[in-house]
């Protein structure tokens, strides 16, 4: 028998205050059995700086042609692709393609080898934007992965500070590529 998701909950409030955005959200996060608490919180970090009443999670890990969130018009255009890891450069190319605009939220050490292989190969797309967490920020985040979180985030000229568990992280974020549209 295979080994079902885990389910965790989480309720959110944002102050994004650099979109104007002030929202509280309710959160059911399938975490698929092979993936870890710091994947799975860079997931929750990426649906917090792009928060919108459209965007959602997609099946990510356990589909090869859904990211890890989306967000889609009433048409069902994809309006963000995103992406949490290091997706190879098909997958890439193939997102960019899709959707209109596509960011990769990228978090592990080995990041910067990861890049300076594909980079110069999708460094064309200009609907793409690479973005890479020190990998002391996503394992700070992947403590205050429970079962039930309560989680607050304040983002104020481009800085983010994330408060779970009684414990404040603030995010710390290097960009690699910007879209010809914007970072967010």
């Amino acid at each position: 028998m295979a080994i079902k998701a885990t389910i965790f909950k989480a309720d959110l409030q944002i102050a994004d205050m650099d979109r104007h955005y002030y929202q509280d959200h309710s959160l059911t996060i399938a975490r698929h059995p092979s993936e870890t608490d710091e994947r799975m919180m860079m997931r929750v970090l990426a649906f917090i700086i792009h928060a919108h009443e459209a965007l959602v999670f997609g099946k990510g890990l356990s589909a090869d042609d859904e990211p890890d969130l989306w967000q889609k018009d009433l048409t069902g255009a994809i309006e963000l692709w995103i992406e949490v890891g290091q997706p190879d450069e098909k997958r890439i190319l193939k997102a960019c393609g899709r959707a209109a605009r596509v960011v990769i939220y990228s978090y592990s050490s080995n990041s910067r080898i990861w890049w300076n292989q594909i980079g110069n190969r999708v460094e064309r797309a200009r609907n793409l934007t690479v973005i890479n967490l020190a990998p002391a920020v996503s394992l700070a985040l992947a403590t205050f992965a429970q079962r039930n979180m309560q989680l607050q985030c304040t983002i104020q000229d481009g800085q983010i500070w994330l408060t779970g568990n009684d414990e404040t992280v603030q995010v710390d974020m290097t960009v690699l590529q910007a879209s010809s549209a914007g970072l967010f």
